[in-house]
């Protein structure tokens, strides 16, 4: 599973707002420049963000956007499914009985990739835009990885 510019870049965004707002309202073109994403690419975002109750927007001189709620409260899976993007790694449409393949039967490891999906939901479920910005997430897990995989037999995982 890939997840697409439009998910990773909402929670850039949001994590920006985050730390950068102090309760005043950020303006989408800041945002845009200090995250290197196209700015019209952004509202487009947003409007879905806005729909979905995360972010407020505020008019006028001085204006822009601030979060709809407590970065604590805001788990990043709301952003992700905000602004449309699956959260599931099979091909098969989520909670049809029908499978993917031609007869309409499901593949050999549909309940894999089924599951893969859940754990991928329940992740990012468990962390909020707060665990984020304080850097309160896993931060290991490029060690782990390279422990499992070394040619070291020093450092790879027993």
């Amino acid at each position: 599973m890939k997840l697409s510019t439009k998910g990773r870049y909402a929670v850039m965004a949001m994590v920006d707002l985050a730390t950068r707002s102090g309760g005043k309202p950020i303006a989408l073109s800041d945002v845009a420049e200090r995250q290197e994403i196209s700015l019209s690419y952004l509202e487009q975002l947003f409007g879905k963000l806005r729909k979905g109750d995360l972010v407020k927007s505020v008019r006028g001189p001085g204006g822009g956007y601030l979060l709809a709620r407590n970065a604590s409260e805001t788990r990043i899976s709301d952003i992700i499914l905000a602004v449309d993007e699956p959260i599931h790694a099979t091909r098969c449409t989520p909670g049809s009985p029908q499978g993917c393949r031609s007869n309409k039967s499901r593949c050999l490891t549909h309940d894999l990739w089924e599951e893969l999906g859940n754990q991928i939901y329940l992740c990012l479920s468990s962390i909020s835009v707060a665990d984020v910005v304080n850097k309160r997430v896993f931060g290991t897990s490029g060690q782990v990885y390279s422990q499992v995989f070394s040619d070291d037999p020093a450092v790879a995982v027993k």
